[in-house]
């Protein structure tokens, strides 16, 4: 056997747990789309804008004051995360006012918070 093959020498042991993953598991389109869904979210400005959208709609001043960054920083991420469907936007006047798309990414956002903060209290920090 050359060093380009691979192969496991191991027999299924549990057929019918094999099978019912088997027809469980997601397709891989659907394994890409969740994947794209988390890097959008791989990305600290972008968790950031998360995180201050998930107190409530506000407009890129607002989110850049906030964050202390340019504005054109911000709508760059901003242009990304709608692209994503995380967020969405509403124009009111000469503002436009940015929002979680819809609680699925809130609750997301809340649980990934949920686990970090679990994990630092186990450790200890």
């Amino acid at each position: 056997m050359g060093k380009s093959e691979a192969t496991c020498d191991c027999d299924v042991i549990h057929c019918e747990t094999v099978e019912f993953v088997k027809q469980r598991v997601l397709d891989e389109k659907s394994l890409l789309l969740m994947a794209n869904f988390y890097k959008a979210l791989s990305d600290s400005t972008r968790i950031k804008i998360i995180n201050v959208l998930d107190e409530g709609e506000l407009c890129v001043c607002d989110i850049s004051v906030l964050l202390n960054m340019t504005k054109s920083a911000i709508s760059h991420q901003l242009k990304y995360l709608r692209k994503m469907n995380l967020i969405s936007s509403e124009k009111r006047g000469k503002e436009v006012f940015y929002r979680l798309a819809d609680n699925h990414v809130k609750e997301v956002f809340e649980i990934s918070k949920e686990h970090v903060f679990e994990e630092r209290n186990e450790e200890g920090c």
